[in-house]
């Protein structure tokens, strides 16, 4: 599909301003005064001031038209809205889902410049799952599944069903994006940046690039995921 194409599948920007502004029940995004729904037809309104400003400026850098991959706030939002409200219980079961397949849990047999980066810097992760939770993960060199304890599995979806339906979502999100419970929790907890997270989630895609160089499809594909652990950075900062 040309680029011509691709912009005539787009809404042109109908609004001159974007905000955010109280509302009786959270703080609403406002397009010129009217607040847009999600494609469930709910009002976007969020918990805190600071989320609503992140996804009205969202709306506020479309130019000619508005282009939802450039709004992943706005996008993981209307997730939260349309989706996370109404099926809890399976998301936080998608976060336990991370936790049972942990990136972190399982490490490089070789190099041992590698295999010693990962048992310190992940390790330190799995430290602080287990002094700040209680969450006790095996690990093991190479790619064979390792079955979590059952308790470590219950323990992560109780701790996802005790938060609120944004920080959930956001949750699950990031869980996603790094393959890893635990460097999604540590992001919710402020205890990593969405990048830090990141970079430990890619630690052995690093360190061959620190060997070999790296290609410009990787470079790209980094660069796309660092705009998504930014991003989840800013959602948990503006939930705290």
């Amino acid at each position: 599909m040309s680029d011509k194409a691709e912009l005539l599948l787009k809404p042109k920007r109908f609004y001159k301003a974007a905000a955010a502004a109280p509302v009786e029940n959270g703080f609403a995004v406002q397009l010129d005064g009217r607040t847009p729904k999600s494609p469930a037809r709910n009002p976007l309104v969020l918990p805190t001031q600071a989320l609503a400003e992140l996804i009205a400026a969202e709306w506020e850098a479309q130019v000619e038209f508005i282009d939802n991959s450039l709004m992943p706030a706005s996008r993981l939002a209307f997730t939260a809205i349309d989706r996370v409200s109404e099926t809890r219980a399976e998301v936080a079961g998608e976060v336990a889902a991370y936790a049972a397949s942990d990136h972190l849990c399982y490490r490089a047999e070789h190099p041992t410049a590698l295999v010693e980066r990962q048992a310190r810097e992940w390790g330190a992760m799995l430290d602080w799952a287990k002094a700040e939770h209680g969450l006790s993960f095996n690990h093991v060199a190479g790619v064979i599944h390792q079955p979590q304890p059952a308790a470590t599995l219950a323990s992560v979806e109780a701790l996802a069903l005790t938060l609120d339906d944004f920080t959930l979502t956001g949750t699950a999100f990031a869980a996603g994006l790094f393959g890893s419970a635990i460097l999604a929790l540590a992001v919710r907890a402020g205890r990593l940046t969405g990048q830090r997270a990141l970079d430990l989630s890619r630690l052995d895609e690093i360190f061959q690039a620190e060997q070999w160089g790296q290609d410009a499809e990787a470079r790209a594909r980094a660069e796309a995921l660092a705009v998504e652990a930014t991003m989840i950075d800013r959602w948990f900062a503006a939930l705290r």
